[in-house]
């Protein structure tokens, strides 16, 4: 749309289904591609992806033609069936339902990306569950519990 311009960074986060570690680093990279791909196709930029075997973070130029929720209808939808075409886990690979998006200003690009591509080093000391509750509580997100992405007990 002619003079429309924006500036929108998220940085988004997701779980495999019942948080378990299935992204396995021999076809992580691939699939970091792949979901790339899939943002790139829509028109976003990607700034950077990284994650541990039971989540992703995903950092992002937004553009506003198209809902949040269905970029990651088509990002999570798209890279489950991806996944279980190439058989990359037995049985089948299925995202956890919701997601955390949140936005970030031009400054904090550094950081952000700083934060995803150490995921690593953060899970050293704490859960993605309590990764997922500081940055709820950071943005200052009311949340319930029982809609906490949950560990699998």
């Amino acid at each position: 749309m002619a003079n429309t311009f924006t500036q929108i960074y998220l940085h988004l986060v997701f779980a495999v289904q019942n948080r378990t570690s299935l992204i396995q680093p021999k076809w992580k990279d691939e699939l970091y591609k792949y979901i790339t791909g899939i943002i790139q196709t829509n028109s976003h930029k990607l700034i950077a992806i990284n994650g541990m075997p039971d989540h992703l973070h995903i950092a992002i130029g937004y553009k506003p033609h198209q809902l949040i929720s269905n970029l990651l209808q088509d990002v999570k939808g798209s890279s489950s069936k991806w996944i279980n075409e190439k058989k990359f886990v037995k049985g089948k690979f299925i995202w956890q339902e919701g997601y955390g998006a949140f936005s970030f200003s031009h400054s904090q690009i550094d950081r952000v990306v700083k934060y995803i591509s150490n995921q690593e080093r953060h899970h050293k000391n704490k859960t993605f569950q309590e990764e997922y509750i500081q940055l709820l509580k950071k943005y200052n997100i009311g949340f319930d519990e029982k809609y906490i992405l949950k560990d699998v007990t």
